[in-house]
């Protein structure tokens, strides 16, 4: 069994920072990706930013310039740094493992339960 348990979330003014931390926790024999999502009032899940088990990284057009994804192999953690915040970033924020728990087993997608982050102006 994998958990994802996230942290990080919070109230902000117009122009703070945050960090979003994730730890994968049981059973991880190797991750093929880490990603952040968000999700805002009345909208769709959209993707914030990636990073591969490589440190290759892929962010939102939102994101770029503000936000910075990073990783600790040593701990099964990824990170959502977030500087200039602005109200329209205000949302539920997931973590998403691709997960492989034993060799030779399918890889598995896993999610985080949410952390909400809330702007102000």
């Amino acid at each position: 069994q994998v958990q994802l348990v996230e942290s990080g979330g919070g109230l902000v003014q117009a122009g703070g920072s945050l960090r979003l931390s994730c730890a994968a926790s049981g059973r991880v024999f190797s991750i093929a990706v880490m990603g952040w999502y968000r999700q805002a009032p009345g909208k769709q899940r959209g993707l914030v930013a990636t990073i591969t088990t490589a440190g290759s990284t892929a962010y939102a057009e939102f994101a770029r310039g503000r936000f910075t994804i990073s990783r600790d192999n040593t701990t099964n953690t990824v990170y959502l740094q977030m500087n200039s915040l602005k109200p329209e970033d205000t949302g539920v924020y997931y973590c998403n493992t691709v997960i492989r728990q034993f060799p030779g087993a399918p890889y598995k997608s896993y999610w985080g339960q949410g952390t909400q982050v809330t702007v102000s102006s």
